[in-house]
């Protein structure tokens, strides 16, 4: 497959050139970066910010990207152990971060955040999410707000309108049913998690932090009551077939399902498809499980471009992560992905994620923490494998709840 080709290549390059490299000569001022990512469909988009950052600052960029992610994790802890480092790479926040950060890899940015932080381009809350032991590292690559993606010509046909409640959804997915249309996405690999997260924080917010922290256990009765749920919808005959290899983005412009949930980030796939908003597609926020909540759970997440701490040339990778992070630069990055970014001066083209931007930014939704991110990283591993066997075989849901809480006790067991 082509994307094993290029982890394959990737890998020979930076062995070889590792053994080939001669330490002794004086490392010199680097006129362009390599930006290694897990982000392959992106190439184009790295490319123009590349050409816009070597116009702005001096610096050019060159991506590398990965299409499958354990490939690319591999390839980049690899790079660790050799004397060819990449300038920059994309990660992930929360455990995965801090596993790197602990093991003195990755280059402290907390003097770029300041400066951000005061110039108005990073918040303050969003600090929270890159600081490890009161420094921060990385800055932003992007940021995404979870949400519900819909098709609405299908919409339009069978008289359906973005729902306010759980219940209106649910109406929607039986009169879709009805019509002989799929109403939802879902899969078995990598993204299996996402309705689990989203019918967690949309029932017990609270709940889902206390496990992402090993204060609850999966096996608790709240939790049961999400797998129900989720099974519930499952068994309605709601959901396509999870072992469907179709890229979602096809999955939603061909109507093999009606709505498919992601972050924002899925709007650049609506793009690339030459779809336009308001007319071929439509984005809403996804209403709470439970009504009586105070706000509207949505979950969040943001991925990192990093340094490596023994960077070739650090000066120049901490001046391209601080140029990242401004206006122009932020602009864009958000408007040829058509998709929002960690920067608030950035103007939203897209109606309805300029609207989620705004009100997120506001305090108008409760914000969760993406799954992925908020999961201990070995805990992490046995929910994927659960929440894929589950949504092919749900009357598996106790079984799979206590083969992942059998992980988070070994995980916690040494780490509260």
């Amino acid at each position: 497959m082509f994307r094993s080709r290029v982890a394959t290549l990737g890998v020979a390059a930076l062995v070889l050139t590792a053994c080939g490299g001669n330490s002794a000569e004086a490392p010199k001022k680097k006129t362009e970066l390599t930006l290694y990512n897990d982000k392959g469909a992106w190439t184009k988009y790295f490319d123009e910010m590349g050409a816009l950052s070597k116009q702005q600052i001096g610096l050019g960029m060159k991506p590398t990207g990965y299409t499958d992610s354990a490939q690319y994790q591999a390839f980049i802890k690899a790079s660790f152990r050799t004397n060819v480092k990449p300038d920059l790479f994309t990660w992930q926040t929360g455990g995965m971060l801090e596993e790197i950060v602990k093991q003195k890899q990755v280059a402290d940015t907390t003097a770029v955040w300041q400066e951000a932080i005061k110039a108005g381009d990073l918040s303050q809350d969003l600090a929270s999410y890159y600081t490890i032991g009161g420094k921060q590292y990385c800055v932003p690559m992007n940021v995404a707000y979870w949400g519900m993606f819909y098709n609405k010509k299908i919409f339009d046909k069978y008289g359906l309108k973005p729902p306010q409640t759980w219940d209106e959804l649910v109406q929607a997915a039986e009169t879709l049913k009805k019509n002989g249309v799929k109403a939802f996405y879902h899969t078995s690999v990598l993204f299996s998690f996402v309705w689990f997260e989203q019918l967690m924080a949309g029932s017990d917010p609270d709940l889902y932090d206390r496990l992402s922290t090993g204060k609850a256990k999966y096996t608790d009765p709240g939790v049961v009551q999400v797998m129900e749920k989720w099974k519930s919808l499952i068994d309605a005959g709601y959901f396509i077939n999870p072992g469907d290899k179709t890229d979602p983005g096809d999955v939603l412009k061909n109507g093999k399902a009606a709505m498919v949930s992601f972050g924002t980030w899925f709007n650049t796939s609506m793009t690339q498809r030459d779809l336009k908003s308001g007319t071929d597609y439509g984005f809403f926020v996804i209403p709470n499980v439970n009504p009586s909540l105070p706000k509207t759970s949505m979950i969040f997440e943001s991925g990192p471009l990093c340094s490596l701490a023994k960077a070739d040339d650090p000066d120049s990778s901490m001046k391209y992560l601080k140029w990242w992070t401004t206006a122009d630069a932020q602009k864009k990055w958000a408007s040829t992905r058509g998709d929002v970014s960690a920067n608030p001066k950035v103007e939203i083209a897209d109606e309805a994620l300029g609207a989620v931007t705004k009100d997120a930014g506001g305090g108008t939704y409760r914000l969760v923490n993406r799954y992925f991110e908020a999961t201990p990283p070995p805990v992490l591993t046995a929910a994927l494998d659960g929440f894929g066997k589950f949504v092919t075989e749900p009357g598996t849901y106790k079984e799979v709840l206590d083969s992942i809480q059998k992980a988070a006790d070994e995980y916690w067991s040494t780490h509260q």
